[in-house]
């Protein structure tokens, strides 16, 4: 169940983008998306991901991930804010017989963990949701979800770049976009997300892994344009 928090916290259904709470966007998000997740479960299996673990998905989105890895370890808890999206991984998982998936509704913010320490944390593409200061105590609240040794795997879109570099990297980006929103995120919708959601520098994000409590064990960053980058991580 999600955590009771103060008044003065933020709203995560807010952040999260309305597309993300619509039914009918939910139903071409993996087609739009084209994310595969086996690259990310080869990795953390090779980083103690096995059939005793723990797997928290935190914006676990239709499902994608959390679906492929269940099958892998003893219990996957799959964490989104959007009701639309949840309902199609549950009902994902009913078809697949996966009876070790737990769906809960919440945030970085508001998801209280229950049971044993997880094992692994993975997100993907969701933390960019939450400006600077609400992604200090996010990855601070995932730190404690975690069992000393743990992994977190982070991939976002994430600038490293200057910011005098920002112009020219960002034109490059949308340059790539594609032309079809049906096919992948367009020029205009890039643009959405530099000029109203929160993707931050890398050189801002590493020190809060630090200071939240993690080694980073590896980073890998794209290049021209320099806008997505991930993590693997060991909680201390």
């Amino acid at each position: 169940m999600p955590a009771q928090q103060p008044d003065w916290w933020p709203d995560e259904l807010v952040h999260a983008g309305p597309e993300h709470l619509d039914p009918a966007y939910v139903d071409g998000y993996d087609r739009k998306a084209g994310h595969d997740p086996q690259p990310d479960l080869d990795l953390l299996r090779r980083h103690g991901l096995d059939a005793d673990a723990t797997l928290v998905d935190l914006g676990a989105g239709t499902g994608r991930f959390a679906l492929a890895a269940a099958p892998r370890c003893r219990r996957v808890v799959a964490v989104d804010v959007s009701a639309a999206m949840l309902a199609r991984l549950r009902a994902g998982a009913d078809r697949a017989g996966l009876a070790n998936v737990e769906v809960v509704r919440a945030g970085f913010l508001s998801y209280a963990h229950q049971g044993p320490p997880a094992d692994v944390v993975h997100s993907r593409h969701a933390l960019h949701q939450l400006p600077d200061l609400w992604k200090a105590v996010a990855l601070t609240r995932v730190a404690g979800m975690l069992r000393p040794g743990g992994v977190l795997l982070l991939r976002d879109l994430i600038y490293s770049f200057d910011p005098a570099q920002l112009g020219e990297q960002v034109e490059t980006w949308l340059s790539g976009a594609s032309a079809s929103t049906a096919d992948g995120w367009t020029r205009a919708e890039l643009a959405t997300h530099v000029r109203e959601e929160h993707s931050t520098f890398s050189w801002l994000l590493e020190p809060m892994l630090a200071r939240a409590g993690f080694r980073i064990v590896a980073a890998t960053a794209s290049q021209d344009p320099a806008t997505y980058a991930s993590y693997l991580c060991v909680r201390s």
